[in-house]
């Protein structure tokens, strides 16, 4: 909002006689120094208006400077949402343009910044995978479901039983791997068993990708992750993590929208890379990602079924830097 200048001039001429007046000049000068008052009293006025005028100014001008900036998105169903951006937490700097469907493959092209890679993430319900054929499609990561917590109220957790199978024979295709886990903990006890259990399983293999932390809402049916916060979300994966990276692992964050803006407090997860969700035409999300989930309905050569499908932002390494 511009400022408003204020240019007041208060020029006051006073006229002096040396020796003795006139009673008429006498009450003249009274007039006169009355106006001078009535003007002095008129420029003390000014100044005090102009001064309040320029204080309010720079409060409201402080004020419009510190409006939170607002992010309109939807849901998975549709459902729109708003909700104000957190200006302490990193943002992405990607090229929204850059971003483009191919089928069902998205590209990410003319940002010379980053290049990209295609990837899948799949569990025991993508069945008997080829993955000499997924590799051959031109997908050349997958993040394998090591585990799971079930979402009953006795929370227990269990293998996937393909997740030995995948990895073994993803190696063998060329494919890079990370792992992911399903949880469906309530607190920070839980939270410790799933990382425990993530690393006696993974004993004795190799990961090229991290291992990234997957807790969700059940939206179709009662689950005892139900009543927990926020908070206590942003604990149970802080635990987790703590675990997985002493351990000698990358730990990554599974979210979408939902949980950026109302579950997760980002402020402290910030050091942790994010694998982040949204199946809308671009992605709504304002924070930093490195892994975009951006469908779960494809069909690819080598499964049966339907599969998620991913895309990883790889900035490309400037000239005597190291990534």
């Amino acid at each position: 909002m511009k400022k408003g200048v204020y240019i007041a001039a208060v020029i006051f001429i006073g006229l002096a006689s040396e020796g003795c007046g006139t009673g008429r000049f006498r009450e003249e000068s009274k007039e006169a120094e009355a106006v001078k008052q009535q003007d002095d009293f008129e420029t003390e006025s000014e100044t005090e208006a102009k001064t309040e005028y320029l204080a309010a100014e720079e409060t409201e001008s402080g004020i419009e400077e510190n409006v939170p900036e607002i992010l309109h998105f939807v849901d998975v169903y549709g459902e729109a949402y708003q909700v104000e951006i957190n200006p302490n937490v990193k943002k992405h700097d990607y090229d929204l343009n850059a971003f483009s469907h191919e089928g069902s493959k998205l590209t990410y092209q003319g940002d010379a910044r980053y290049t990209y890679r295609l990837g899948i993430d799949v569990s025991h319900h993508q069945g008997d995978i080829d993955w000499e054929r997924v590799k051959a499609a031109g997908y050349e990561f997958a993040f394998l479901r090591i585990g799971y917590r079930g979402y009953g109220q006795e929370g227990k957790v269990c293998a996937d039983n393909k997740f030995f199978e995948n990895i073994k024979n993803a190696h063998a295709a060329g494919i890079d791997v990370g792992v992911y886990f399903f949880s469906q903990a309530v607190n920070e006890e839980e939270a410790r068993e799933e990382a425990e259990f993530v690393l006696k399983n993974l004993e004795g293999l190799s990961l090229e990708l991290p291992v990234v932390y997957d807790p969700e809402n059940i939206l179709d049916a009662d689950a005892r992750t139900d009543d927990v916060t926020g908070e206590q979300f942003t604990k149970n994966t802080l635990v987790f993590h703590d675990m997985i990276e002493e351990a000698g692992y990358q730990p990554m964050i599974y979210s979408n929208m939902l949980w950026e803006a109302y579950q997760y407090d980002l402020e402290q997860l910030e050091e942790y890379p994010i694998w982040y969700a949204d199946y809308e035409p671009l992605p709504q999300t304002p924070y930093h990602f490195e892994f975009l989930q951006y469908t779960n309905t494809a069909s690819i050569d080598g499964i049966t079924g339907a599969v998620d499908l991913n895309i990883q932002l790889i900035p490309v390494e400037k000239e005597g830097e190291k990534k």
